[in-house]
């Protein structure tokens, strides 16, 4: 029984076309019988167009095999190559934020010991003014005094 092109390639889920190309590729045209407007494919002529097909699909599913790890090896290693760049942006950062706390702690003690420095000298000056007041004080005091009992 023979079979159209579109039957056969109804059959095996491909276009018209693909096994109108199958054949010219096969050299099987000039053995195909027209039936109207249509090609009539005999049963030999079916065998190979489908072996040729079922080879086709081995080496197509045999590269898609080959190609599913290379794709996923390139997809990791263009991964593993964002985070590295990430970690890379990262350390730089830390860096730069490292050398900003050494800087701002420096600042610090240099702060403290400028606080302690004005500090010491405002009690110093207390200090002397205290010092000063009670000198003046008891002046004030004994001149009170004295007049005090001078009055008298």
């Amino acid at each position: 029984m023979s079979k159209t092109i579109k039957q056969i390639a109804d059959e095996i889920g491909v276009s018209k076309t693909a096994v109108r190309k199958q054949i010219e590729n096969l050299g099987l045209r000039s053995s195909l019988r027209k039936n109207g407007n249509q090609f009539a494919i005999g049963e030999n002529e079916e065998t190979l167009i489908l072996q040729a097909f079922s080879q086709k699909m081995q080496t197509k599913n045999a590269n898609q095999t080959e190609t599913k790890p290379q794709t996923a090896n390139h997809e990791v290693s263009d991964l593993v190559s964002v985070l590295q760049s990430t970690i890379d942006t990262l350390q730089g950062q830390l860096a730069i934020k490292d050398k900003q706390i050494e800087d701002l702690s420096e600042a610090l003690k240099s702060a403290q010991q400028t606080a302690a420095a004005a500090q010491a000298l405002h009690a110093g000056t207390m200090q002397q003014q205290l010092l000063e007041s009670d000198t003046t004080g008891e002046k004030e005091k004994r001149g009170w005094l004295h007049k005090f009992l001078m009055r008298k």
